[in-house]
């Protein structure tokens, strides 16, 4: 997907406005004798920007207005060591809003109906911009925020909600209460708008046939705006961006060089119109494709498409020299009858054998053989990863559910 001739101008004035700030990027670009770009080449070459650039740019280096023109900041959720602070104007808030509004749309939701926000408010990007993109459409917020299930489901109920919007394992813990408690025909969602992790398909599986509702992926980071710049249409899987807003390109990992449309690779982003905190080539570290062509949808089918994010490059692990993802993970259980979405993995250095030790606790239902199905995982395994992990299949509802994201991987070695 190469750059237009209005976003290379727009990337153009990014820069020439950045190296006129004593901001983080502004000071970079002058000492590289950046001024400017004019062609897909020069843009090619501008270094990448990363989130270890916005550590060392702490608390607000990246800020490339003044102050007075610093409406709110943001911090990144998942982050260790120093915090990742993203200053907004009121022109970036009001953007975001437009994006989120257009997701919203893209999903068939419309301001008669009641979205029922579960992520969490404060610093972090997700209910806040959950509820001002649903406010931007003129829809009913219902801001809840995470956790108190009793009362999610109350309002869920009593309110009458016809669109839940959560992380993948927030929503299906409310799917598992919502059978439990026998309130599947009490509910009126239609939607659920998912966001903040990547997600299985048996996950998807559940959630939607819990629920009895459409599934939407919405894409997005703090670092670039939040959640709200890209979602999948209905029918459909890949997720259409806004390209006014933002540009992806999608890169090889390893050596930096963007790959051909229909390629998986890392994306990468650009943010066109940004004030705050404008990012060039920002790495994601997310993994995903450009999706070739345009889809059937007449609402936006102008605007281009990523594919699902299949994990991270970042997300790697490795036991017994082998590289591995939780996606591979997630695979292989799916092909196991009767095991469920949810799984956790513990990886610990066995002192006495000098060897690395990955414990891996799956949940089943009740109808299938416990005993049989760890023996069919550790076989999957060993025959197409090359590891032969210790499997421990417990019943479904053992392993703790999560309001935000879900850690899958625990790594003991690094205690």
């Amino acid at each position: 997907m190469k750059l237009s001739s209005t976003q290379l101008s727009q990337v153009d004035a990014q820069i020439k406005r950045l190296i006129q700030t004593d901001s983080y990027y502004g000071n970079k670009y002058k000492e590289l004798g950046i001024t400017g770009i004019s062609s897909e080449e020069e843009f090619e070459k501008l270094p990448f920007s990363s989130k270890e650039d916005l550590r060392n740019a702490y608390p607000l280096g990246i800020q490339a207005v003044p102050d007075e023109e610093v409406v709110r900041i943001h911090s990144s959720s998942g982050t260790t060591g120093k915090p990742v602070i993203i200053p907004y104007t009121a022109k970036d808030v009001d953007d975001w809003a437009v994006m989120f509004a257009r997701c919203y749309e893209t999903a068939g939701i419309t301001n008669k109906d009641r979205i029922q926000i579960t992520p969490g408010y404060g610093l972090w990007t997700a209910g806040i911009g959950f509820q001002f993109g649903c406010e931007k459409l003129g829809a009913m917020a219902i801001p809840m925020g995470p956790g108190n299930t009793d009362k999610q489901l109350q309002m869920m109920v009593d309110l009458k909600s016809t669109v839940i919007t959560a992380t993948s394992s927030y929503a299906l813990l409310l799917s598992e209460e919502i059978n439990k408690r026998g309130l599947k025909d009490q509910i009126h969602l239609k939607k659920g708008v998912i966001g903040s992790e990547r997600w299985s398909e048996k996950m998807r599986k559940s959630i939607r046939e819990g629920l009895g509702i459409e599934l939407f992926d919405i894409y997005g980071l703090t670092e670039i705006y939040g959640p709200g710049i890209g979602i999948n249409c209905p029918g459909e899987t890949a997720m259409h961006y806004w390209d006014d807003f933002i540009y992806i390109e999608i890169i090889d990992p390893k050596t930096g060089k963007p790959v051909e449309d229909g390629e998986e690779g890392e994306i990468v982003i650009t943010t066109l119109v940004k004030e705050g905190a404008p990012l060039i080539r920002f790495r994601t570290h997310d993994i995903s494709r450009i999706v070739p062509g345009t889809c059937n949808c007449d609402k936006c089918k102008k605007y281009p498409r990523i594919d699902i994010i299949k994990g991270r490059s970042d997300d790697m692990f490795k036991v017994h020299g082998v590289n591995m993802f939780p996606s591979q993970v997630e695979e292989l259980l799916s092909l196991v009858d009767g095991v469920s979405s949810e799984y956790n993995i513990n990886i610990a250095h066995d002192e006495e054998k000098n060897k690395d030790v990955i414990l891996i606790t799956c949940e089943a239902e009740g109808r299938v053989n416990f005993d049989a199905a760890a023996a069919k995982i550790k076989e999957l395994f060993k025959s197409r990863i090359g590891v032969t992990p210790k499997i421990t299949v417990v019943p479904i509802g053992t392993l703790p559910r999560s309001e935000k994201k879900t850690k899958r991987v625990i790594d003991h070695r690094e205690l």
